[in-house]
């Protein structure tokens, strides 16, 4: 992969309070309803000013503070589904423009005028993204085909509003994309090398070292 990285921009903003969630004869509270915005918000170490989370606990924190998405993903979705899927539709916070799972790579620092980015971690898509749109099977296709998105973490705390322009300011030395960490989750669950490579990786988010890392020590006994 090369290290020059063309610039990509914020083509939606999207933020949404925790909503009720029809869960067949339950209720439950979710931020997966997440609508363009064209104010400026507010991003801490924890997140956008104007957005929220359900489950505190699998969601959001520094290692989460934003959830992105790529453009270049809803022209394929919107084709095979037949469903009008808007900017937001997938949960992101973070509607980016040209780059994919292939070009990021954990570790990476993003600049975003005054804001500094990490990637830190694939999106691991859950239930509620298919209750969402009434499609129960749409998690485990966004996870098999490595279309899931990802997170950053915030290190430097400022201000958002759609069409920001992002620019790779810093790539990770070790090199591992997004789409690198979707197959070893995911695909090549035994890959013994490519675990022990990717958990080198400090800047990858606590929750994933813990996971993979368990992994890791299965395979090795």
């Amino acid at each position: 992969m090369a290290q020059q990285l063309e610039a990509a921009r914020l083509l939606s903003l999207n933020v949404g309070k925790p909503a009720a969630l029809a869960h067949g004869a339950k209720e439950i509270f979710s931020g997966i309803y997440k609508y363009s915005s064209d104010t400026s918000h507010t991003l801490t170490f924890t997140g956008l000013s104007g957005d929220g989370q359900g489950d505190t606990v699998h969601h959001g924190g520094p290692d989460k503070a934003v959830c992105a998405y790529f453009g270049t993903r809803y022209p394929y979705w919107r084709e095979i589904l037949n469903l009008p899927f808007e900017y937001g539709a997938f949960g992101e916070n973070f509607t980016l423009s040209d780059w994919t799972e292939d070009d990021l790579c954990i570790g990476d620092i993003v600049e975003a005028g005054d804001v500094l980015l990490q990637v830190s971690q694939p999106r691991q898509p859950c239930y509620k993204l298919g209750l969402r749109h009434g499609l129960p099977d749409l998690p485990a296709m966004v996870q098999s085909r490595g279309y899931t998105g990802f997170y950053f973490r915030v290190l430097k705390e400022g201000s958002m509003t759609a069409g920001t322009k992002l620019r790779l300011k810093q790539r990770h030395p070790a090199g591992k994309t997004i789409a690198e960490a979707n197959r070893l989750m995911y695909i090549d669950k035994e890959d013994i090398e490519g675990l022990r490579s990717l958990l080198e990786v400090k800047e990858l988010a606590q929750s994933w070292q813990d996971q993979l890392g368990s992994r890791l020590q299965r395979l090795e006994q």
